[in-house]
């Protein structure tokens, strides 16, 4: 099961992220996680949203540069070793995770790694394999 992200490319200058927020804002699209990774120019702004057609079209209109790209959300224990446990379950099965980053939602004692791998089809089968839960959009509200 896979949720959509949607990565955006902004230039790295002070106030280019709190416009690119205020698009949205404006627009009430809701964001569930971001991740923003930086380089000299150019930055990467990964979003997961309540409403991903309605996001893009708006950010399309505002002359964003955006691509859609299908991530995992791995319902993770708060507890200490579930990480590593999850990670390396993926890595002694040969699967590379490419980047991720973190969402809490709704449940207290959980939180959700988003993962972007080289292979997202075999992770399912080897995390679901491990008892390790994957979320939709849904659960992340």
């Amino acid at each position: 099961m896979t949720i959509k992200q949607i990565s955006v490319f902004l230039e790295n200058r002070p106030g280019k992220l709190a416009e690119f927020a205020a698009v949205l804002s404006a627009q009430k699209i809701n964001l569930r996680a971001i991740s923003v990774a930086e380089a000299a120019d150019f930055g990467i702004v990964r979003i997961i949203v309540d409403d991903v057609f309605n996001a893009v079209t708006i950010l399309k209109s505002e002359n964003y540069v955006c691509t859609i790209t299908d991530v995992l959300a791995v319902e993770v224990r708060d507890e200490p070793g579930m990480l590593a446990n999850m990670i390396g379950v993926l890595g002694s099965e040969g699967i590379n995770i490419e980047y991720m980053y973190t969402i809490l939602g709704k449940k207290t004692d959980v939180a959700y790694m988003i993962i972007r791998t080289n292979s997202d089809s075999e992770a399912v089968k080897i995390l679901e394999s491990k008892g390790f839960k994957l979320a939709s959009l849904e659960a992340l509200k």
